[in-house]
């Protein structure tokens, strides 16, 4: 489990795809005190297994269905990423519940400054926008974010300057691939709310009509 508190940023150094999967290598410094393989690190807010390490990078495995779901595939040598590593017992709660599994991606559409922060817009797909709540938490590339607006194709989020400064995101371009992961509370209760059959999952069952006969 993460908190979406992104802990530095890594360097991809060296990626091997064979086919639908393989390994990647990133330098890092941070996320390496007190790790050892088997442990769990997230780039970019995959959950990653690390295989092996150096006193500056470690390795992990990339399976395909991590290629699949994610933005993992499009890095190259070079390219920054957001790195974090799985929660201790005794940690603290900086931002919200990420399990590392990511429920796919986004595109970013557009970025604005305001002031000193500035308005990153990623479209994504209904899917994932119906699981997402303005004010509620979401995590892109792994970083643990407030949904600031939503759209019926988009939602934006402001970036404050710690934020840019400590994370991989405004390095990004329009046209750009970020991983996304819903508030995994949202999933449940979707899910208890009746959305079982597998041919559903498209449609949200929580309607306005619903949301009045039960007091909201």
């Amino acid at each position: 489990m993460f908190t979406g508190i992104i802990e530095e940023t890594g360097a991809v150094r060296h990626v091997s795809l064979h086919g639908n999967s393989g390994s990647i290598q990133i330098g890092a410094e941070l996320v390496l005190k007190g790790t050892k393989p088997g442990d769990s690190i997230a780039v970019n807010g995959v959950c990653l297994t690390v295989t092996t390490m150096d006193s500056k990078s470690f390795t992990a495995d990339v399976m395909a269905e991590t290629l699949r779901r994610s933005n993992l595939g499009n890095l190259k040598g070079g390219d920054w990423v957001n790195l974090e590593r799985a929660m201790p017992a005794e940690g603290r709660f900086g931002g919200h519940i990420v399990s590392g599994h990511i429920d796919g991606t986004g595109t970013i559409a557009a970025m604005e400054n305001e002031g000193n922060a500035t308005w990153v817009y990623i479209r994504t797909s209904s899917d994932i926008l119906a699981l997402i709540v303005e004010k509620g938490s979401i995590a892109i590339d792994g970083i643990s974010l407030t949904v600031a607006k939503v759209g019926m194709e988009d939602f934006a989020v402001s970036i404050i300057p710690h934020t840019s400064s400590h994370t991989a995101l405004l390095k990004k371009r329009t046209g750009d691939v970020v991983n996304l992961e819903n508030d995994i509370v949202g999933k449940y209760v979707e899910r208890l709310l009746g959305r079982k059959a597998p041919a559903e999952q498209h449609k949200s069952r929580i309607t306005e009509e619903f949301l009045r006969e039960n007091g909201f």
